[in-house]
């Protein structure tokens, strides 16, 4: 049996070799595709790139932060989560001159509130749209909540799905959505599956947490609304390695991937909004080393 992670491999074969040279709004420059898709059948594992090692645990923080609805990096670095903490800073240096060490930043967020509030706000993103998308009528809709019905009262609806590209509201965002229409099938055996529509995917770095949040999210659906895990399918539109990655993609093509891991969920809390990081774990990930590389802002 091929693999699934050779897909992934493939794919950074083809931007290194065939991938369109772009200027970029980072000003780094990309090697881009426009339109790919991989897919994985989670029961062959739990897809969790092998050939470098993901730290896991960070992205799945970040995904049970989008759940929750959160906005504020406040939430995250209680966690010890500093992956969003570039664009408030950014933000708070252009906005004040004040050259700040990052780590004092983040000392001053975590200390007081006030700050955190004027400066930690990374505005209407990701889980805010997902839990509280305001309608013309001043409603806050949950379309997780709304998913969630669906998937238990009619599971074979074209309409489970949720959005994050809020036009009316892109310009109040740190960042807009990368990963933004969510959708889900539940086939005649049972089986939950999903689907991600990402506008814009950075292949090196965001891509391998972009896959294990996917699965992870229908892991976790399929728990509360009584089905088996079926096959994510993932759809990039702009997916590009940037041109300070490609040492780092050559080395990680070179590698053999390993045996995929199996995703152990511990508690089954009452709703989907109810776990924890101390709720999930990795069962057997052997990867190879981390490759480090920087963020293009």
């Amino acid at each position: 049996m091929t693999h699934p992670e050779l897909q992934y491999l493939d794919l950074l074969h083809t931007l290194l070799t065939a991938g369109d040279l772009r200027q970029d709004r980072t000003g780094v420059g990309t090697l881009a595709v426009f339109g790919h898709t991989l897919r994985f059948d989670l029961a062959e594992g739990f897809p969790v790139f092998t050939t470098k090692r993901i730290f896991w645990k960070t992205a799945f923080k970040e995904m049970l932060w989008m759940l929750s609805g959160g906005r504020n990096i406040r939430e995250l670095l209680a966690q010890n989560v500093r992956i969003w903490t570039d664009w408030p800073l950014k933000k708070y240096r252009e906005g004040t001159g004040d050259d700040i060490r990052q780590e004092d930043f983040e000392r001053r967020i975590l200390e007081d509130a006030a700050f955190a509030d004027r400066w930690g706000d990374l505005g209407p993103v990701y889980g805010w749209q997902w839990r509280r998308w305001k309608a013309e009528d001043g409603r806050a809709i949950d379309q997780i909540a709304e998913v969630i019905e669906g998937l238990k009262q009619n599971p074979a609806s074209r309409r489970l799905l949720f959005e994050g590209w809020n036009v009316g509201e892109l310009n109040a965002m740190a960042l807009p959505p990368c990963h933004k229409t969510y959708q889900f099938f539940v086939s005649s055996e049972g089986r939950l599956s999903a689907a991600l529509m990402q506008r814009s995917a950075d292949a090196y770095l965001g891509l391998g947490w972009n896959i294990a949040n996917l699965a992870l999210l229908t892991h976790l659906l399929a728990e509360q609304c009584g089905y088996m895990p079926g096959e994510i399918v993932w759809f990039g539109c702009d997916v590009h390695l940037y041109l300070n990655h490609r040492e780092q993609a050559r080395t990680q093509i070179a590698r053999e991937p390993r045996p995929l891991p199996r995703l152990v969920i511990k508690r089954k809390p009452a709703s989907l909004f109810e776990y924890t990081i101390d709720d999930l774990e990795l069962e057997g990930y052997d990867p190879h080393p981390h490759i480090p590389a920087d963020v293009a802002i």
